[in-house]
């Protein structure tokens, strides 16, 4: 169980690292060019599969974290 919540916790933050800076419109607000701020930006392809990805890591690690939890 614990080599499980390894594997995918080391994958998370892979891609994380991978993903593409969303944080980049905070950044603009504090210094003041935030002209593109609320343009709606879609996610396709390769980002989009990123995007999905993390989402269902994260799911899985939350998952083995309390299945975890609950047998020790």
């Amino acid at each position: 169980m614990e080599a499980a919540l390894l594997i995918v916790s080391i994958l998370l933050i892979i891609i994380v690292l991978l993903q593409s800076g969303k944080a980049e419109g905070a950044a603009r607000i504090l210094s003041g060019g935030g002209t593109e701020l609320f343009t709606n930006r879609k996610e396709r392809g390769s980002e989009l599969f990123i995007t999905r990805l993390t989402f269902v890591l994260g799911m899985i690690f939350f998952l083995i974290s309390l299945i975890a939890m609950f047998i020790s």
